[in-house]
């Protein structure tokens, strides 16, 4: 398997720069970086250095009325892609290593106009680039063409053989590149950015997987995960992303099982362990894909709360904890807790451990939210469907003002199980009372906070054992995950199935109908 030469390590990836300095030196380095901008003079010039998809400024040194600007060069794991700013701001790529650098370009044309006098890694990092610039000017017109539409097959077909003639002679040239300078840092970050060749599977395997198995355990075999500067470039986070998002299952337990094995493999290589831990625990954690804050609270659990994340501070340490807790009563694959509340009578306290049913639907909703308006309504609609097989809804109102909870529940005949507080059994001495005699519990009394409620329809579905299936669900999701979840079980159609194929029934014998008045057959 071979990547498309378009996706390879590409240079002056805008990101952006923060003020936030990364620079750690402890002692005084004997390399130095020398660098001539013609058209800038008599100016402030900036060294940054990436980490991960960030760009940080570094250091700063004046330019002289010549455009020279000296800076101090960096200790082996300081090293790796760093950028060279000026006033714009526009900047240009360079590679850090142990050796001197002495280089010339102009302002007004970086690349083009860049002159490597000093410095293997930036001479051979610079070669790629106008190499990888001419075959890209070579493909881009390739590609324009076989987008269009009235293209013949004949021409498509030599086109594309255009295309592997391209594509081969850039792998080729990392080839030589990879053999001759195996260890150079170029060599280490074009090979990281490039995919892993995937064989055939054995003739006796039973994996009908095999090759996805293959690379998702054989992904960070391009990368030099002990080498401290793989961290310095955008790439890493490219990798990342790819391997979180695109190519792990997207089941929570599966993506935080692979985020741990990432983590374990750089867990010697302290600035790369951070910026794993802290990729996984933070995409999981911004994830719009359902339950993946499972990943977000096993990662806190398993990196956070052990003091594996030495770099944090005890505030940033705290706050992330408790975002982890918050999460943790409602979360995918776990049971919710008990709650208890007093239904419209006010007297009348119901468990929602006490349900017995096959499926138990919570849903948080307030009367006066325009969407929980649109979307009781409908949810009724599925729970009178599915009531006979099984399903209950524990309806909890977020109302404080319990007449327009009730006058809702009335008007749209919602006569499911509907639980609430109210401002009198929240008053801290009522409260007290009501859990010391047992009637419920602090996790009821504050629901807002077990199922860290901050907006309103908040739905989830729950197993016979109240355990989380699904949350954060429209109405329409609910049913179409009950259909799955029955499907599945017994093979059978259920009642939104049945009620789809009435429709389609209809609908036939309807056209049939005005088939037969128009004269058809």
């Amino acid at each position: 398997m071979k990547t498309s030469f378009l996706v390879l390590l590409l240079p002056f990836f805008s990101l952006g720069l923060s003020a936030q300095s990364k620079s750690n030196k402890t002692e005084s380095s004997p390399y130095s970086i020398r660098v001539k901008i013609n058209g800038v003079k008599d100016t402030a010039v900036y060294l940054a250095n990436y980490f991960g998809n960030k760009i940080y400024y570094n250091d700063t040194a004046m330019a002289d009325r010549n455009g020279l600007v000296v800076f101090e060069g960096k200790k082996f794991e300081e090293g790796g892609k760093y950028a060279v700013v000026i006033p714009g701001p526009k900047y240009f790529d360079i590679l850090v290593t142990e050796e001197d650098i002495d280089i010339e370009t102009d302002a007004s044309d970086f690349v083009g106009k860049m002159k490597i006098k000093k410095s293997l890694e930036n001479r051979l990092f610079y070669d790629y680039v106008k190499f990888i610039d001419e075959k890209k000017k070579l493909r881009d017109p390739i590609d324009e063409r076989l987008a269009e539409e009235n293209i013949k097959e004949e021409e498509s077909a030599k086109l594309r053989e255009e295309l592997k003639v391209i594509n081969q002679e850039v792998v080729d040239y990392q080839a030589k590149l990879f053999k001759e300078h195996p260890e150079l840092l170029v060599s280490k970050l074009i090979m990281a950015s490039t995919d892993i060749e995937v064989p055939e599977p054995p003739a006796n395997t039973t994996d009908l997987n095999w090759k996805y198995h293959y690379y998702v355990n054989h992904y960070w075999d391009n990368i030099d995960l002990n080498d401290p500067r793989i961290v310095r470039d955008q790439g890493i986070h490219r990798k990342l992303e790819t391997f979180a998002n695109n190519v792990v299952a997207q089941i929570p337990d599966t993506v935080f099982a692979e985020s741990r094995k990432a983590c374990e493999k750089v867990k010697n290589n302290p600035e790369l362990f951070k910026y794993f831990v802290h990729f996984f625990t933070s995409n999981a954690e911004k994830s719009k894909i359902m339950c993946m804050d499972r990943v977000f609270v096993l990662m806190v659990d398993e990196y956070y709360k052990t003091g594996r994340t030495p770099w944090m501070d005890e505030e940033q340490l705290s706050k992330i904890i408790e975002a982890a807790d918050k999460k943790r009563p409602s979360m995918c694959g776990e049971i919710v807790p008990d709650i208890i509340l007093p239904d419209t009578s006010g007297t009348n306290w119901v468990s929602l451990h006490a349900i017995d049913a096959k499926y138990t639907i919570i849903s948080i909703w307030e009367s006066n939210c325009g969407h929980c308006k649109k979307e009781m309504p409908k949810l009724m609609e599925i729970y009178q469907k599915w009531k006979p097989k099984g399903v209950e809804v524990f309806a909890i109102g977020n109302d404080f003002e319990t007449p327009e909870w009730k006058k809702f529940i009335r008007e749209k005949e919602l006569d499911w199980i509907n639980v609430s507080d109210n401002p009198e059994i929240n008053k801290s001495d009522s409260a007290l009372v009501l859990i010391r005699s047992g009637v419920t519990n602090l996790q009821s009394l504050n629901f807002r906070k077990t199922f860290d409620v901050f907006s309103t329809p908040k739905v989830y579905l729950l197993d016979s054992d109240k355990r989380v299936i699904a949350k954060q669900l429209s109405a329409e999701q609910v049913e179409d995950l009950l259909n799955k979840l029955e499907e599945t079980e017994t093979g059978s159609a259920t009642p939104a199935k049945e009620e789809k194929d009435k429709e389609k029934s209809g609908e036939k014998d309807k056209a049939r109908s005005k088939d037969k008045k128009s004269g058809g057959s």
